[in-house]
């Protein structure tokens, strides 16, 4: 690994062609540089500088060389400055573009955490109901990142981290289907149920399974939030059906329970963190590390 003064000791020689120039730039010793320079030539067993002209140029290796010590500069400056923007007080602003659902069970542990370490940064939080608005807010600059199922591949959109859930039912303790283990679609049918409508982006899910089970999807209730599908589910005995990201916080309180529907096991739902392809802000990626870690912690 070559150590950050002799990178500068090498871009400043290329750039000047002189070993004395680059010294008084940099206020060092020539001999320190010659010497520097020298030791790594013998250490690579090539030479790096042509030295037969007064002007000192780069050989076929130096140029490879120069162009890794350049690009290892650039990415130090990069590192260097977000670092310093997460020195002092950290204020600032995060907006993330989320569904309703993950706004009140992901989100929360994460914002919690940031905030803890960081009591100066406020995030901001954009609900909204389709996919396409949550890409659309990260490609304008309208969000920091989004947050959602299954994303389309987009060359404006960079995948900053994924987990895999898969949908099941909901349902409330005394239900009669929250002591199983898992239960078929069929067994779901006689039950009223508050679905997803067709808007979101779980509904093609379940109504691709219900095709391929050869069962009449029929719902009592139709929504496009799943606050509302929670709700029903809790307080008036409806079936619906989730994923375990959509009701983290209503399980680990008691309130609902999550049962695996085996017509669902072999579909899985990407829950992902998006990115414009734009670099975001040094505090903007801190923020992201706590949703990747939250993430992690709800798909174990």
């Amino acid at each position: 690994m070559l150590h950050g003064r002799l990178l500068n000791y090498l871009d400043e020689v290329a750039r000047t062609g002189s070993v004395r120039k680059t010294a008084e730039r940099l206020n060092v010793s020539a001999s320190a540089i010659s010497r520097q320079i020298a030791a790594l030539e013998e250490a690579l067993d090539t030479q790096l500088f042509d030295r037969s002209r007064r002007r000192l140029t780069l050989t076929a290796a130096g140029e490879i060389l120069i162009g890794h010590v350049r690009d290892t500069l650039k990415g130090m400056n990069r590192a260097e400055a977000m670092m310093e923007d997460l020195k002092g007080l950290r204020r600032g602003v995060v907006t993330i573009a989320l569904m309703s659902g993950l706004a009140a069970n992901l989100l929360p542990r994460a914002v919690g955490r940031f905030q803890r370490a960081n009591p100066g940064v406020s995030v901001r939080m954009m609900l909204m109901t389709t996919g396409d608005d949550i890409r659309n807010a990260v490609r304008a600059g309208e969000a920091d990142m989004g947050l959602g199922f299954d994303f389309p591949s987009d060359t404006d959109i960079s995948v900053l981290e994924i987990a895999i859930g898969r949908l099941g039912i909901a349902v409330a303790p005394d239900h009669p289907l929250a002591r199983s283990t898992s239960v078929r679609l069929s067994e779901c049918v006689g039950y009223p149920v508050a679905g997803a409508d067709p808007s979101t982006a779980i509904r093609p899910h379940i109504e691709q399974v219900f095709s391929r089970a050869n069962l009449q999807m029929s719902f009592a209730v139709e929504a496009n939030s799943i606050e509302m599908m929670r709700h029903l589910a809790m307080s008036e005995g409806y079936l619906t059906f989730l994923t375990p990201f959509d009701i983290a916080f209503e399980s680990r309180m008691g309130r609902l329970v999550y049962v695996p529907v085996r017509e669902f096991q072999s579909d899985t739902q990407q829950l992902m963190l998006i990115g414009g392809r734009r670099n975001i802000s040094a505090i903007a990626s801190v923020f992201v590390e706590n949703i990747r870690t939250v993430m992690r912690e709800m798909a174990d």
